[in-house]
């Protein structure tokens, strides 16, 4: 792989003038509290093979960022990868580093309060584990999700067990909406979504200071066993104050934040404040590169003002669900008013941009933090950044349309390849001009017109070659830690191609979502998989009855679309599928497709039955796979 050049090493080394490297406050409050740790940060699962580890990350050990990495990012992958059990204050303990996320301990009067278990099933029993090496072993009583994302709730089968939820002995509690924005964000769009991850995780990358260095929100996303359990209790007041085992806790929603459902805490007793993920040390995304509905940046700046002004007077301590806290009054009014600000500044100037007529890519390249704000280390783009969340705003006000009719209806990339290829004289041309603009380390635009060139001929070796020794230097550049990844996966699949991770699943759920999935939400997901064209003279009408749970559904397939509503079509179905809801989610669980369930008498078709596999026909699998940097 090749080195940083000579401008990338000099854009690099500029970064050291710009910033104080000489504070170390943050490595100081990442270290506070410190009581003990699991050797080489590393979670293995049942066959003992690495779920998390920490280890292949020891080359961030040197204080010093090589040439082929940002220096700010550099040190916040440092930190990031410092990780162990925290005492945050009197009663809180964080476990931080055995994931992307933290988890939060909570000591109640006779059990634990666990606030967002963490991705995966093994994270989270180790960090329960980790927590009880250090103080008294207590029961689990109550667990949290602060919001709808996976790896603040995917773990929760490491901490507790469906049969005491079941038992009433724990309580789940969850913001408003959790359950409908946790399980859509994995169904729905799951599967360019997971595609897309990659991109901005790095998840596939080797670690190496050539390679993936961390996440900017955490050092990686791992490989382990997910779960979920649905919340006894919902948050829906906008405030809500309870005592769980002797702890009161306030409770502040803040929908459409960082995620669709998610809520603030505040424990009056202890003086302290979690902020969620509305407020940690790097500026967030209003739309990951992964993927999502924009995020709304003003509700966002608004959430935390009125935690600026309801909580932190009363705050001893500020904490979240990611990176470490801050301690003492003034620090922690500072902290969350420059976060606060942070939105705020990127929504406004936003806003005002564009009602000068300046479009997302205009405003991507004009618009720059204040001093106050770029210069603080906890405002810096490790995660997200200007140039992707400014779009962010942009779409969420104006959609994708910039306004101008020439961008109303471009052609697509590959036959535009054809044409910008024949209209600049050739790959011979624009290749002579790429590498002459590579060497003036013009490297944006040289991945701009290579892309062309890459898509009008794919099989050319040395436009892919040149398109990936340009992005490898916007990664080395890149502050951002997922700008980094992006650039650098694209380059490595430039070069070799798409590792192919994951084979078919196209079709399938992910398995962490079936047993609590909706069923009008397992009929949307059959619904985005017809082939509309294919099924667009197919009339066919299905009873889908489930007698252990007592439902029975009617889907009409007509002009290439699949309806569904509760109850019967009576006379008029053509067929019923008569399944148990059990049985159903166990056959899905264990990714087998409904064509496989009928052939296997798992799902009893009554009626005509070839009128369902009529059905089943126009269904498509998706390749998790596809194409991104190429046709």
């Amino acid at each position: 792989m090749p080195d940083a050049t000579h401008l990338t090493r000099r854009i690099n080394q500029d970064v050291l003038g710009s910033l104080d490297f000489s504070d170390t406050e943050d490595f100081e409050d990442a270290m506070r509290g410190f009581a003990g740790t699991v050797p080489r940060g590393e979670v293995l699962n049942a066959k003992g093979r690495p779920v998390w580890s920490m280890e292949p990350y020891d080359f961030l050990e040197g204080e010093g960022a090589p040439a082929s990495v940002n220096p700010s990012l550099w040190r916040q992958a440092r930190l990031n990868r410092l990780h162990g059990l925290f005492q945050v204050c009197d009663r809180i303990w964080q476990v931080r580093g055995l994931d992307l996320a933290n988890v939060t301990f909570i000591e109640g009067d006779s059990g634990l309060i666990v606030i967002d278990p963490l991705t995966f099933v093994e994270s989270a029993q180790a960090a329960l584990e980790l927590y009880h090496a250090h103080r008294p072993r207590r029961p689990v009583v109550a667990v949290i999700y602060s919001h709808s994302h996976t790896d603040h709730y995917g773990g929760v089968l490491g901490v507790i067990s469906e049969a005491q939820v079941a038992a009433g002995e724990v309580e789940v509690i969850a913001p408003c909406g959790f359950m409908q924005a946790a399980v859509s964000e994995n169904v729905l769009a799951g599967v360019p979504m997971r595609r897309r991850a990659q991109f901005q995780f790095g998840n596939t990358l080797a670690p190496g200071v050539q390679s993936h260095v961390d996440s900017g929100l955490g050092k990686g996303i791992g490989r382990g066993t997910t779960s979920l359990v649905p919340p006894t209790r919902t948050i829906d007041a906008p405030r809500e104050r309870h005592v769980i085992d002797g702890v009161e806790i306030v409770f502040q929603l803040t929908p459409d934040s960082e995620a669709p459902a998610e809520m603030h805490f505040f424990f009056p007793q202890l003086r302290a404040l979690n902020l969620a993920e509305n407020a940690t040390h790097n500026m967030h995304n209003l739309c990951p590169l992964r993927g999502a509905q924009a995020r709304d940046a003003l509700a966002w700046s608004k959430y935390l003002n009125e935690a600026l002004e309801e909580f932190v007077p009363q705050s001893d301590v500020v904490f979240a669900q990611h990176h470490w806290p801050v301690w003492g009054r003034e620090r922690i009014e500072r902290y969350v008013s420059e976060q606060r600000d942070l939105y705020r500044f990127l929504h406004d100037q936003t806003l005002r941009l564009m009602s000068h007529g300046l479009t997302p890519r205009e405003i991507a390249e004009t618009l720059f933090m204040p001093t106050g704000l770029s210069k603080r280390w906890h405002a810096r783009g490790y995660y997200g950044a200007v140039g992707h969340n400014v779009k962010a705003i942009y779409q969420r006000y104006l959609g994708w349309y910039d306004g101008n009719p020439a961008s109303l209806n471009p052609l697509p990339p590959q036959p535009a390849g054809l044409k910008y290829v024949e209209y600049m004289g050739g790959a011979a041309a624009i290749m002579e001009r790429a590498r002459a603009d590579f060497a003036r380390g013009d490297y944006r635009w040289v991945v701009q017109v290579l892309d062309h060139l890459v898509f009008a001929q794919p099989d050319h070796r040395e436009a892919r070659s040149l398109a990936a020794d340009a992005m490898e230097q916007l990664g080395y550049q890149s502050e951002s830690a997922t700008w980094r990844n992006a650039y650098l996966l694209g380059a490595r699949e430039l070069r070799e191609g798409v590792r192919r991770l994951q084979s078919g699943g196209g079709g399938a759920l992910n398995a962490n979502v079936v047993s609590v999935l909706p069923m009008e939400m397992f009929f949307d997901f059959l619904a985005i998989r017809v082939d509309g064209i294919r099924a667009q003279d197919l009339v066919v009408r299905l009873d889908w009855v489930m007698p252990d749970v007592g439902e029975a559904w009617r889907l009409t397939l007509v002009n290439g679309v699949l309806n569904h509503s509760r109850g019967s079509h009576g006379a008029r179905a053509d067929a019923t599928v008569r399944v148990d809801r059990s049985t159903l989610v166990r056959m899905l669980h264990e990714g087998r497709s409904l064509a496989q369930g009928l052939a296997e008498g798992l799902l009893p078709v009554e009626g005509a039955r070839e009128r369902f596999e009529a059905f089943l026909g126009v269904l498509e699998e998706f390749d998790p796979n596809f194409n991104v940097v190429e046709p």
